[in-house]
């Protein structure tokens, strides 16, 4: 007949001695590093390939963006081409291809570029922002790291 113990629920039962130790856990990111993450999720957005279509097609259409319309519309391409340079770039288990490399660094200095006050070197710029970002999610497309709308 063998004796056995009974330990209530919540009290700590020690390892054997026999048995490695085992290094506690410490978190990845302090406060800040949370924080700072929670910020980043707050202001995240999911890409909608339809919008960048619409926009690519307000940008390089038949018609010119109106006056009213073109700073935003830049704006939207900044933001586009961003955020398709992060999806090409961002994930070191499928990097990515040198077409993807040389867009990315093809768009960086438009992004930072001022919009100009006249209404044709705006549509310029735009245009110019439009052909990198075309090129990026065709790229993204046929190397499958986004699917196209439906």
């Amino acid at each position: 007949m063998s004796l056995t113990a009974l330990v209530p629920d919540n009290d700590v039962v020690p390892p054997p001695a026999d048995e490695p130790s085992i290094p506690q856990w410490t978190p990845p990111l302090d406060a800040e590093g949370l924080r700072s993450v929670l910020e980043r999720i707050k202001d995240w957005s999911p890409l909608d390939v339809e919008e960048v279509f619409d926009d690519l097609d307000t940008a390089i259409g038949n018609q010119l963006p109106s006056v009213t319309t073109t700073g935003a519309l830049i704006d939207r391409l900044r933001s586009h081409l961003k955020q398709l340079s992060d999806i090409a770039l961002a994930d070191e288990q499928f990097p990515p291809t040198r077409a993807m490399v040389q867009l990315a660094e093809r768009g960086l200095p438009l992004r930072g570029e001022r919009t100009p006050a006249a209404h044709r070197q705006a549509v310029g710029l735009a245009r110019r922002l439009a052909f990198v970002t075309s090129d990026l999610v065709e790229e993204l497309i046929e190397a499958r790291y986004i699917t196209e709308a439906e």
